[in-house]
């Protein structure tokens, strides 16, 4: 009687992190998306170039000491996020910021994008399924079937 009832605890806070974790990821999608989005209209207006990158890295760096995600490079991959997914926020949010950077990288085209990102959210590749599937062109052959 007792351990059915540990077990239904235990399953209970397993479900709840899990929740927990799935509502971050899809916070910091949406922040990483509005930064790109940031990023992106302000060198298309203000003509800003590169070094925009580098000098918000350092800004957000020292008035956020400690966390990690905002080195220049990662502040690139923000912009290349929002500019590849700008339609997609609500489906890029369901699935992980790693996830989302494998799509963006080895996909070619919105289709295809939008493929992967269904298909993982449906199944719950790991990012490691994922690129086997990419890898695989399950795409093409969904085409061809």
């Amino acid at each position: 009687m007792y351990q059915s009832f540990v077990a239904e605890i235990k399953k209970k806070v397993y479900k709840a992190r899990h929740e927990a974790l799935r509502q971050a990821n899809k916070h910091m999608i949406k922040l990483y998306w509005e930064i790109g989005k940031g990023i992106l209209e302000r060198q298309e207006k203000y003509g800003w170039g590169k070094s925009i990158a580098e000098q918000l890295s350092k800004d957000l760096q020292v008035e956020f000491p400690g966390i990690e995600g905002f080195s220049s490079r990662n502040l690139w991959r923000m912009r290349m996020f929002y500019r590849e997914f700008g339609n997609l926020p609500p489906a890029v949010a369901e699935i992980g910021r790693s996830h989302n950077i494998v799509i963006m990288e080895k996909c070619k085209n919105l289709k295809e994008k939008e493929f992967y990102i269904g298909m993982t959210r449906k199944y719950g590749w790991t990012k490691s399924v994922l690129i086997h599937h990419i890898e695989g062109r399950s795409y093409e052959q969904y085409l061809l079937g």
